[in-house]
């Protein structure tokens, strides 16, 4: 981000670096005053803009804590993570640390905050049975989410909160997960102000744009050759498409084994007796 000035989290004596907005739905974004849904493209600044929203309203005074919440759900099966709820759930803070870092300047800005209680991070496993009252409520990564996890987080949302959504919704199964049928309430809701991210909104890296746009570029033109070989799968013999996996390669003769025997056995006790 261009163009810092700085000014203070005085409960935590922490010097918020100020951040003007990059692209057009960035400053959609800064500008609304209601509960957000950031989606879109990765590496435009989702996380890092509703981190900042949230410490800018906390410096006016708006609210009194940031609480971020995030499904504990890994990009590939790692296995069980050791240790305590807490323990595990700080392998999924990495992310907002490094925020906190850029955001004010201080390597140990992340735990400042928590120990201060300005901040707390939690997954979706244990947020039933709670109430968050005067904070800004952060849900992270929401395209990990299931219907069940978006509707027990927002009916957890007390007096005085803005929430922000944020994810990539469209690397979600929409239908499967029920997320299409949340963010149609989200929308029809006057409270929220859904921005959606683009590719020219994204500010990671030069690399990054270059390598998103040559991702959906070739997921396009790998669209349209499935659509084509389809058809052609159509035409073609089934045998001629069939998967000779070693699985098969064993199964087919074996198969072909016992029809023999079976056969063998029926003319040699039926019909050759019956014959003579």
């Amino acid at each position: 981000m261009a163009n810092r000035r700085s000014k203070t989290l005085a409960a935590a004596s922490l010097t918020l670096q100020e951040i003007e907005p990059l692209t057009k739905n960035q400053v959609l974004a800064f500008d609304s005053e209601n509960n957000l849904v950031l989606h879109g493209i990765a590496g435009t600044g989702k996380t890092f803009i509703s981190c900042y929203l949230a410490f800018d309203d906390m410096i006016k005074g708006l609210y009194k804590q940031l609480i971020i919440i995030r499904s504990a759900v890994p990009t590939r099966d790692i296995g069980f993570l050791p240790g305590t709820e807490k323990e595990k759930a700080s392998v999924y803070e990495d992310p907002y640390k490094n925020i906190a870092v850029e955001l004010f300047q201080r390597g140990d800005a992340y735990e400042i905050l928590k120990t201060k209680s300005l901040l707390q991070f939690m997954t979706t496993s244990y947020i039933r049975g709670i109430t968050l009252k005067n904070a800004v409520i952060i849900i992270d990564e929401c395209q990990n989410m299931s219907f069940h996890e978006l509707d027990s987080i927002i009916t957890r949302v007390g007096e005085d909160c803005r929430v922000i959504f944020c994810g990539d919704f469209r690397q979600a199964d929409l239908q499967k997960n029920g997320l299409q049928d949340f963010i149609r309430i989200l929308k029809a809701m006057d409270c929220f102000d859904l921005v959606e991210f683009e590719i020219k909104d994204i500010v990671r890296s030069g690399f990054v744009k270059d390598y998103i746009t040559a991702k959906t570029d070739f997921g396009v033109i790998m669209e349209e050759a499935t659509k084509e070989e389809i058809e052609k799968w159509r035409e073609e013999d089934y045998w001629s498409r069939m998967d000779f996996s070693p699985v098969w390669i064993f199964i087919f003769p074996t198969a072909l084994v016992l029809f023999a025997v079976s056969a063998a056995y029926v003319i040699g006790h039926y019909i050759l007796p019956t014959a003579l």
